[in-house]
This record gives structure tokens, C-alpha cells and sequence, in this order.
């Protein structure tokens, strides 16, 4: 990997680092491969348990690479069209990846970095970090990111800094919903993503896999007898399986099940 970084403990928690920092992190063709690449082979793999999403030096991430936007403007449509999804790969790698994904940011996020965030699961930044969702000042639009930008934050909040492309702060993301929480320094966000790492690793990995789905099958879905029967089904399913059995006969044996790690 050129522009990332992939360290792992012996728990199955993953560090996955955004390494340019020369450029505030921001992506390039190159980038968004090796992210996609690294999500689906961490995705697939059952030592995994939680992935980490970082970044090295005093940025997140600046979204898209100029130089990057540059050569797309060249594009035809076409082979923009092209290029978008790519971009749409990556983040619903990080997405619909099947392991508990937490965004640690601890530098601005604008653009397209704010979307990485707005994919995982869990997100903690520092009080001193700052957003915005600048694409509209560059004739552009946040077309790709809005569906996870939009699911976070909300409609509401979105018309507003979709449109104006003002900067927010870290304890606006926080209010808006997409920061969980806010870390006063480095080191205390660390220690909270420690806290949510050791929360994780006591769960059902299948268990916690299945959960994501189930938010992502019933989000903004109409309580109807279909959505009822879905939900049925997927109880009915999970409790048949070997993983339920052990954490249901874990607890009435008040043990530990086997999966839980320390």
C-alpha cells in the first residue's frame, strides 16, 4: 500500500491510516483503489474484529486531490461518469463493510472526507477539528457522499451546508450527528475509542455484522407488514445459530462466551 497504512493488534483491531499527509489526505485514483482494496480483504477476514479508520498528520482528510479534479475536468462525461464510481465504491466499501468501522479524526474533514466519515459506524473527532461540505464553491455538487452525508446528518442540515459550503465546527458536528462524540485532545479520543474497541470485542461478531444490515434493511422504511415479516424473519433466523447459542448459554452460565476478547 503507497497511500495508506495497515497496522493490526493480536485482538483483531485494525488501524486503517489515510497516509498523505503532504496533501491533508486527500484522495487521488490511487487512494480510493488501495481504500477499496483494504476494506474488502479486511471485510472477508474473520481475525478482524474492529477497524479503526485514521489518518496521519494534522489532517483527516481534504476530500478530493486537486490534481485528481484537474484531470477529471478534462474528462468526457463518460469517463467521469467512470471516476464517480470508483469514488462510490470506496465509500460503500467502508459502508457495507461487514466489521465495526470507527472514523478517528483528529484534523479538519472537508468534502469528500466528511462522506468517509459520514460511512462508518461510529465517529469521534477533536474539539479543534473543522468541517464543510465546500463543493458548491468549486461549481460542483456532493452527489456521490449524499446518501451517507444525508443519513447522518439529516435533510435539514444538509440544505444548509450543502448549500452555503460554510465551515462548521467539531461540536456542530457533534450536534448535527456526525460526530457521536467529541474528544477535548488525541489522547482522549483514544481512550474512547479504546472504551467502544473493548465494547465491540465482548460482542457477537456475526451478531454485530447482522446488526448492520438489519439498520441499513429498516432506515427511513415504512412500518408495514412487510417490513414486520423482515424483521420476523431475521430474529427467527439468527437465534437458530451457532453464535446465539453460545452467547444465550454464555450468559446463563454467567461466563464469557468464546468470542469475547479482552
Amino acid at each position: 500500500m503507497q497511500t495508506i497504512k495497515i497496522e493490526r493488534d493480536e485482538r483483531g483491531v485494525v488501524l486503517v491510516a489515510f497516509n498523505r499527509p503532504q496533501v491533508h489526505n486527500a484522495f487521488d485514483e490511487a487512494m480510493i483503489r488501495e481504500v477499496i482494496e483494504a476494506f474488502r480483504d479486511l471485510g472477508q477476514d474473520d481475525s478482524v474484529r474492529v477497524i479503526i479508520l485514521g489518518a496521519e498528520g494534522k489532517s483527516f482528510c481534504a476530500g478530493a486531490d486537486l490534481n485528481w479534479m484537474q484531470r477529471a475536468a478534462e474528462y468526457d462525461e463518460d469517463k467521469n461518469r467512470e471516476d464517480a464510481g470508483e469514488l462510490a465504491l470506496m465509500l460503500n466499501a467502508i459502508y457495507a463493510c461487514p466489521k465495526p468501522v470507527i472514523a478517528r479524526v483528529q484534523g479538519n474533514a472537508f468534502g469528500g472526507g466528511v462522506g468517509v466519515i459520514a460511512a462508518a459506524d461510529l465517529a469521534i473527532g477533536t474539539s479543534d477539528a473543522f468541517f464543510a461540505l465546500s463543493e458548491v464553491r468549486l461549481g460542483i455538487i456532493p452527489a456521490v457522499i449524499s446518501p451517507y452525508v444525508i443519513e447522518a446528518i439529516g435533510a435539514n442540515n444538509a440544505r444548509r451546508y450543502f448549500l452555503t459550503a460554510e465551515r462548521f465546527s467539531s461540536s456542530e458536528a457533534f450536534r448535527i450527528g456526525l460526530l457521536n462524540e467529541l474528544a477535548p485532545s488525541v489522547e482522549s479520543m483514544d481512550e474512547q475509542i479504546a472504551h467502544w474497541c473493548t465494547s465491540l470485542l465482548g460482542n457477537g461478531p456475526k451478531a454485530i455484522e447482522s446488526a448492520k444490515n438489519l439498520i441499513q434493511a429498516v432506515s427511513q422504511k415504512p412500518i408495514d407488514d412487510e417490513l414486520i415479516e423482515d424483521t420476523v424473519e431475521r430474529i427467527a433466523q439468527i437465534r437458530t445459530s451457532p453464535e446465539a447459542k453460545e452467547g444465550i448459554g454464555a450468559f446463563l452460565q454467567r461466563r464469557k462466551p468464546g468470542w469475547a476478547k479482552e
